[in-house]
């Protein structure tokens, strides 16, 4: 258990490492590559936490529900953002209202799919 919990901190630590140089890196106000497209920043960063629980899975660390949340909002948010900005869209999109359902969608999904595996007796 003990090395487990190391390789995770490890894990954990390599990953925040590079979310912060990918930060300092895309980030269109002071990031070092300011001509990045709008959302390629976040992708990054989603991509990342999601890479971060593919090493976990694969070394037999548990994987971390919240940083898989975050990484999928990340890549959500930072692909309406990309959208926004390629496609030239005549309206705004609800970037916000949109990440809410999604963050909702995973709630759900992650229970409804809880309750599938146990059953509802275990509810109680």
């Amino acid at each position: 258990m003990d090395n487990t919990r190391r390789l995770n901190r490890r894990l954990e630590t390599i990953a925040w490492g590079i979310v912060l140089i990918w930060w300092g890196i895309a980030d269109r106000d002071i990031g070092l590559f300011r001509s990045l497209p709008h959302g390629t920043e976040a992708i990054g960063i989603g991509l990342i936490l999601l890479g971060l629980n593919a090493a976990r899975s694969l070394n037999g660390v548990p994987t971390s529900s919240f940083t898989v949340t975050l990484g999928i909002l990340a890549l959500a948010l930072g692909g309406l953002e990309l959208a926004r900005s390629v496609l030239n869209l005549p309206f705004e999109l609800p970037v916000f209202a949109i990440l809410l359902i999604a963050l909702g969608v995973i709630l759900l999904a992650r229970e409804l799919l809880r309750v599938t595996k146990t059953g509802f007796g275990e509810l109680r």
